[in-house]
């Protein structure tokens, strides 16, 4: 890494920005004739020769610049990170005052906290740090420092997704694993294991959206569906649900649910099923459930997805709602961050028509505040929750 007062490498570009993004694509800038390493931090300069700002260059990316300071005198090096690190920490602690609630919550949210390309999640001891830049790869030693500094003692378990690393041009294989970790989110127990499943191993994003679906379910009969690790599914049946069942496709997950519901003392009927054949079956048959969650895994990355994306969240929803009953709950949920919230609602409105059923939306949320945007970067919000009563 760079220190700070060496020179650093000057990027131009070659139309006129007048943006407050943070992200400048390969084909508003001139390739510089030195090449840094992708990453590597550099001033930005408008074709006039302005000083615009200060960040992360990847000539093999589509987002060739990341913006991380607009301040000239400000110097991107280990008390940058430390003091963004450190700000990212105090929202969740002074302001949102998570650790009443929990001890699971996410301490960088990239753009949102003002470092793109880095996620932050936060289980007890363990961080689990995810690279979404190669700027943020080749910092990483800086970025852990900093989170030491923040939660002594901490372990981390570190990673990124092949197609960021294919995308962003760097090689990480990611750390060792990491032992799970026990958390607790109202109350209520989880292990986090982000070596043993998808992800991170546990979906902090959802933790309000848990509570309040929570709090209308007692005696009821719910069905999980997409259940992971059985977030849901568990805080139904500790909140004194009548039944619960919960549907995933994928054993090894639903391995560590039942382990949740264990740590629980809590009955979760858990099925290894397909949901699409599952919810046909039990359509045809009459079976149906006060309570419905449908919170399936990202449907695409692709822009040129993004239709067969809703025609599947159509089909899925259409099915849910074929077994709710009559006054039943439905709530519904896509973390694809292509599909906007009008479009999600509009799938909505054309699953209850194909459906046959009248639908009453009740709630529209997201995540939970520890995973703020900006208003001029949309793209960090990616979570869609809805929240309906299914009338007739």
């Amino acid at each position: 890494m760079r220190a700070m007062n060496d020179a650093i490498p000057t990027v131009r570009l070659r139309n006129p920005w007048r943006s407050n993004h943070p992200w400048i694509f390969q084909k508003l800038v001139d390739k510089p004739v030195s090449k840094p390493k992708p990453g590597s931090v550099v001033d930005i300069v408008g074709i006039d020769g302005d000083w615009i700002g200060r960040g992360f260059y990847n000539g093999h990316s589509r987002i060739a610049l990341r913006i991380l300071e607009t301040d000239r005198e400000v110097a991107i090096d280990a008390g940058w990170f430390a003091r963004k690190i450190a700000a990212a920490v105090a929202l969740r602690r002074e302001v949102l005052q998570l650790d009443a609630i929990s001890d699971a919550w996410r301490v960088v949210h990239s753009e949102g906290d003002g470092l793109s390309g880095l996620v932050v999640d936060r289980y007890g001891d363990l961080l689990v740090v995810e690279y979404f830049s190669a700027g943020m790869f080749r910092h990483r030693e800086w970025i852990y420092d900093a989170l030491r500094a923040q939660f002594p003692g901490c372990r981390f378990h570190a990673f990124a997704d092949e197609h960021v690393q294919k995308q962003e041009s760097f090689d990480f294989r990611g750390s060792e694993p990491a032992q799970p970790a026990i958390i607790t989110e109202h109350g209520i127990r989880f292990r986090a294991d982000p070596a043993g499943a998808h992800k991170t191993g546990f979906f902090a994003d959802q933790r309000d959206n848990r509570q309040w679906l929570s709090q209308h379910v007692a005696g009821k009969r719910v069905l999980d569906l997409c259940c992971n690790t059985g977030g849901f599914g568990v805080y139904a049946a500790v909140r004194g649900a009548g039944e619960v069942v919960g549907i995933d496709i994928d054993e090894d997950v639903l391995a560590i649910a039942r382990g949740n519901a264990k740590l629980n003392d809590a009955r979760v009927k858990f099925i290894q099923a397909d949901i699409f054949p599952w919810l046909r079956d039990a359509g045809q048959r009459g079976d149906a459930y006060d309570v419905v969650i449908l919170d399936p895994a990202k449907m695409t990355r692709d822009r040129e997805q993004v239709i067969p994306a809703l025609k599947k969240y159509l089909d899925m929803n259409k099915l849910a709602m074929g077994v709710v009953k009559p006054g039943g709950l439905v709530a519904t949920f896509s973390c694809t961050g292509l599909v906007s919230e009008d479009e999600f609602l509009g799938m909505l409105r054309r699953a209850a028509f194909y459906a046959g059923r009248t639908v009453q939306v009740l709630k529209v949320s997201g995540a939970g505040p520890d995973h703020p945007f900006l208003a001029q970067v949309p793209e960090s919000r990616y979570l869609k929750a809805v929240f309906c009563r299914v009338l007739d």
